[in-house]
């Protein structure tokens, strides 16, 4: 286990010999970071139930890291000539899901009493690719996907996710030729109640809004930065009902900061952007601080991991590590991020 303090003075900090900006106005004294997880693994599914950090990854491994009884246990989900990657997961009390990418798509069930696993959907589509999943309640959950017709994919499980179902592009908005969705950090599904937002990108970039748990579906214009494959929303995040968070940019210019984050205080009728010229570039995950009452926020990327005290209009950089994908809170003080090769665990120490 890898431990790194960092301490936040006025003006300078140091981080494995690397100096970035920082100011008395963070909420924390330091910042303490651990490496539970070092392997040559790529992990963008991540999610934290109770004492244990699950998470998915390439190459059909899954697995999780107890951080109270220090003890981490990995699974390989495929047959030997398979190399299945998973980049969603979600839960229920019982179970994990995971799905993998490309064509076929599977889902797959896992108990998690004794890692038993089972697949309970499977689609075959040259166009086929999950991003995203989430869960209402225990018998409810959503993934979301590229469009293989002339809409989002979405499937919809209303029995704990032994079955799942395909909604058909007749009951959802059309989505414009090349909008799509990312599957960068699991962020394209947000969850408040019964209420719902999916966010796209490519060549639109907008939020679908379901008040209903699926059942229908409106659309929201962004300003954030759009019309290439590569750019767009590429994750999002609510605090509660009223206000959100998206993020994202384009990928290929990874350190372009303008139209690149946004906040809605409706619900995510409208969207304003935030910091626009300024904070960080290309983001993969944007996540708000629990308890701060919308008005902290950290995100990771390509630029490395940033943290606002202000709803996201201004940023300051705490580590310039570029390798990270996602990142999840288990409380205001404690967060676990995840990326290429490895998982750590954040603490914000006050």
């Amino acid at each position: 286990m890898k431990k790194i303090v960092v301490a936040f003075l006025v003006f300078m900090i140091c981080i494995c010999c690397k100096s970035v900006s920082s100011s008395s106005d963070f909420p924390f004294k330091t910042v303490a970071v651990d490496t539970i997880l070092n392997d040559k693994i790529s992990i963008r599914a991540l999610l934290i139930d109770k004492n244990k950090v699950w998470y998915a990854g390439d190459r059909s491994r899954v697995g999780y890291y107890d951080f109270k009884a220090l003890e981490h246990f990995q699974k390989t989900i495929a047959k030997t000539d398979e190399k299945l990657e998973f980049r969603s997961i979600a839960q229920t009390s019982n179970s994990v899901f995971i799905a993998t990418i490309g064509n076929p798509t599977k889902i797959y069930k896992l108990k998690k009493s004794d890692f038993s696993f089972q697949k309970v959907y499977e689609e075959y589509n040259e166009k086929v690719f999950y991003d995203s999943m989430n869960f209402w309640n225990e018998n409810e959950g959503i993934a979301i996907g590229d469009p293989t017709e002339d809409c989002l994919s979405i499937l919809i499980t209303r029995d704990g996710g032994k079955t799942w179902n395909k909604t058909k592009c007749a009951s959802l908005p059309k989505v414009d030729d090349g909008e799509a969705a990312f599957s960068a950090s699991n962020t394209n599904i947000c969850i408040k109640g019964n209420k719902t937002w999916v966010v796209s990108g490519g060549k639109k970039a907008r939020v679908f809004y379901s008040p209903d748990k699926g059942k229908i579906w409106e659309v929201y214009d962004t300003p954030i930065v759009q019309g290439q494959a590569m750019t767009g929303i590429f994750t999002a995040d609510f605090y509660n009902a009223k206000i959100g968070v998206i993020g994202g940019g384009n990928y290929e210019v990874p350190n372009q900061n303008t139209q690149n984050k946004a906040m809605t205080f409706d619900g995510g009728k409208s969207w304003k952007l935030i910091a626009d010229n300024s904070g960080f570039g290309y983001a993969s995950c944007i996540q708000f601080v629990p308890q701060s009452k919308g008005k902290q926020l950290v995100a990771v990327g390509l630029s490395g991991f940033y943290f606002s005290s202000d709803s996201g209009n201004s940023w300051k950089q705490i580590l310039t590590d570029k390798s990270l994908y996602t990142i999840r809170f288990l409380n205001k003080n404690t967060a676990f991020a995840a990326g290429k090769d490895k998982i750590i665990r954040i603490d914000f120490n006050k």
